[in-house]
């Protein structure tokens, strides 16, 4: 199983939440966040944007379904500007759902 951490532009989020959904991927978790990339923030006329804000989505997939998953939200969230986002993978050893105490997604 991966752990997909993908930290996008607010307006882009419902976008690719329906396109998640839509391909049956509908167990999310949604965050505002605050943050700035390698730009260390944007400059607009003379006002000066140190850290901006994000939206990041987490969500636990098989590791077969990832690739497609990371598709999607590259897919969706593009604007082929600076800012669109990052997508983090991480390896998750196990899952546990507290209301039944059983174990796996």
């Amino acid at each position: 199983m991966k752990m997909i951490r993908a930290i996008l532009r607010p307006d882009k989020v419902e976008d690719v939440v329906d396109a998640l959904s839509d391909a049956g991927y509908v167990a999310l978790t949604k965050m505002d966040v605050i943050g700035r990339g390698k730009q260390k923030g944007i400059q607009l006329d003379n006002i000066y944007y140190d850290e901006l804000p994000k939206v990041m989505l987490m969500l636990v997939t098989p590791s077969e379904d990832t690739s497609k998953v990371v598709d999607i939200i590259n897919e969706k969230a593009f604007t082929g500007n600076f800012g669109d986002g990052k997508i983090f993978l991480s390896p998750v050893d196990e899952v546990y759902t507290v209301r039944t105490r059983s174990k796996g997604l």
